[in-house]
């Protein structure tokens, strides 16, 4: 179920601009409804540890792609591969 709600955000960010000013705007409380774990792996952009769990690195890269939750294409780029 995890993984489908961390997919279904990574959507909506790239198609619904303001839902993507509002996670911009507060992180936290746009991940609020998420299992402990997974909300500290998306507050902290830990997208290794999002893609070990099975969420689809094509929706992953478009936090990054977006600029949400810290996360940049350079830094996506070296998280998503160490």
């Amino acid at each position: 179920m995890a993984v489908f709600a961390v997919e279904r955000l990574c959507h909506r960010i790239s198609h619904d601009p303001a839902y993507r000013d509002a996670v911009r705007s507060d992180p936290v409380a746009a991940v609020a409804g998420f299992p402990p774990e997974v909300r500290a792996e998306l507050l902290s952009g830990d997208v290794l540890a999002l893609y070990h769990r099975g969420v689809h690195p094509v929706l992953l890269v478009r936090l990054a792609t977006h600029r949400v939750f810290g996360l940049t294409p350079e830094l996506y780029g070296r998280r998503i591969t160490s």
